[in-house]
């Protein structure tokens, strides 16, 4: 009889969605309205407007849900993995840059969070090598989020 080692998944990273929207009245107002007639609930929003489109970048508690709606509506949009990381009052954004400036990672943009489970502020950065960031921000005592942390 053999003996088998479970080995331990990956954690599920945070999925942005990018919409990419015309940029004109009541767009924005559309994807929202769609996501929320769902029950998928935006946990952090940024939103980036140049003349012509908007992209809007979404973390959402249902990243299944939000991707079968978006299809179903011809929504333009990509994804990508973020590293989200929760910051309570004894660490602060100072020290969350600070642990991430010391393992020499370069921050493309970042968001914070409108609504989290739990109630504690957490931020989502884009960043050059995800796993050195993640690696960086534990040794640092930070709590890095997954999907299934902020899934409802």
């Amino acid at each position: 009889m053999s003996v088998s080692t479970a080995r331990e998944r990956d954690p599920e990273p945070v999925v942005q969605f990018s919409v990419f929207v015309p940029n004109r009245m009541g767009r924005m107002h559309e994807v929202v309205r769609l996501l929320a007639a769902s029950e998928v609930h935006i946990m952090a929003l940024s939103v980036l407007d140049t003349t012509d489109s908007t992209i809007l970048r979404l973390v959402v508690d249902d990243p299944d849900g939000a991707r079968r709606l978006l299809d179903r509506h011809s929504h333009a949009y990509s994804e990508s993995a973020m590293v989200c990381v929760e910051v309570d009052s004894e660490k602060v954004l100072q020290d969350v840059l600070g642990a991430l400036v010391e393992a020499e990672l370069n921050i493309h943009y970042t968001y914070p969070f409108l609504t989290r489970p739990g109630g504690k502020s957490a931020l989502a950065i884009s960043i050059e090598h995800q796993d050195v960031a993640e690696d960086a921000l534990r040794r640092h005592q930070f709590r890095v989020l997954y999907q299934p942390d902020i899934s409802r």
